[in-house]
C-alpha cells in the first residue's frame, strides 16, 4: 500500500519541473491527481500517461491560473471527476524581473494574479469540500529568493510570494480544527528547465553560494511534499519549509 493510496491531489503547473516531479512522486503512492498545464496540452497528458501507469486515475486540465474564470473551471473539473481534492499543491508561478521603476499596473497585476491571486481563488475553491470531508492538506510555493530578495528587480514577485506565507499561516490556524494541513516548500536553487530565462535577468539561478556545492532536483523538492502531506508530516502545519542546500536566506 502507498502513503496515499485513495487520496486525489490537483497540483498546478506540472506538466514539467517541479509540478511533474511532485505529481509523480504522490501518484506513486497511490493518490490519483489532477495534472494542470496553463496551455500545452501534450505536457500535460503526458504527465497524466505517466501517472496512469503507476496504477492511479489521472485528470489533465489546461487552466491558466492567472485568470479566474479558468480557475473556477479547474476546480469543478477536479471535483466532477473525483469528487472532492484531499491534497492541492499552488506550484504554478511566473518569475519576472523588473526594475521596480519600470514595473507598470500590468506586470504588477499578471505576477498578482498568477502567484497570489490564483492559489487564493483556487484554495477557496477547493477548501470548502475539505471542510466538509475533515481532510485537507494545502501547499503553497515561495522561493528562497523571494524571502531574502537577493537581487534586484524582484520587489513586486517577492510581495506576490511573501503573501503566499501570511495567507498559509492564517489558513492552518483556521483550518486545523478540520484536520486541513497548511504549509509552504521553500526551494533553493533547482536544476529546471526554463523557457523564460529572460525573466531572471541575466541572473540564472546556479550552484553559487550553496553550502552543498550543487544545485537541488526537482524529485528532493518532491519529496518534501509528499512528506509535508502525508501522516509522517502530521504535526506541521503553518510552516515554511527550506528546501535548499544550506544556503542563507535571510
Amino acid at each position: 500500500m502507498g502513503k496515499l493510496d485513495g487520496k486525489v491531489a490537483l497540483v498546478t503547473g506540472s506538466g514539467r519541473n517541479i509540478g511533474r516531479a511532485t505529481v509523480l512522486k504522490l501518484a506513486a503512492e497511490g493518490a490519483h491527481v489532477v495534472v494542470n498545464a496553463r496551455s500545452n496540452e501534450q505536457e500535460a497528458n503526458a504527465v497524466a500517461r505517466e501517472a496512469q501507469d503507476l496504477g492511479v486515475r489521472a485528470l489533465p486540465v489546461i487552466a491558466d491560473v492567472g485568470k479566474k474564470a479558468e480557475i473556477e473551471a479547474l476546480a469543478s473539473k477536479a471535483l466532477s471527476e473525483f469528487g472532492r481534492v484531499d491534497i492541492l499543491i499552488n506550484n504554478a508561478a511566473i518569475r519576472p524581473h523588473k526594475p521596480f521603476l519600470e514595473v507598470s499596473d500590468e506586470d504588477w497585476e499578471r505576477v498578482r494574479n498568477v502567484v497570489l491571486d490564483g492559489a487564493f481563488y483556487l484554495t477557496r475553491a477547493l477548501i470548502g469540500e475539505m471542510v466538509k470531508n475533515k481532510y485537507g492538506r494545502v501547499l503553497f510555493f515561495c522561493g528562497d529568493g523571494s524571502i531574502s530578495a537577493r537581487g534586484t528587480g524582484r520587489a513586486h514577485l517577492s510581495a506576490a510570494k511573501m503573501g503566499l506565507i501570511g495567507m498559509a499561516r492564517g489558513l492552518a490556524t483556521e483550518f486545523a480544527p478540520h484536520n486541513i494541513r497548511v504549509n509552504v516548500v521553500s526551494p533553493g536553487s533547482i536544476d529546471t528547465r526554463r523557457d523564460n530565462p529572460e525573466w531572471y535577468g541575466g541572473h540564472v539561478p546556479n550552484a553559487g553560494g550553496i553550502p552543498l556545492g550543487r544545485q537541488g532536483h526537482v524529485d528532493e523538492i518532491a519529496a518534501t511534499c509528499l512528506f509535508l502531506v502525508g501522516e509522517d508530516g502530521g504535526f506541521i502545519t503553518g510552516q515554511t519549509i527550506h528546501v535548499n542546500g544550506g544556503a542563507a536566506y535571510y
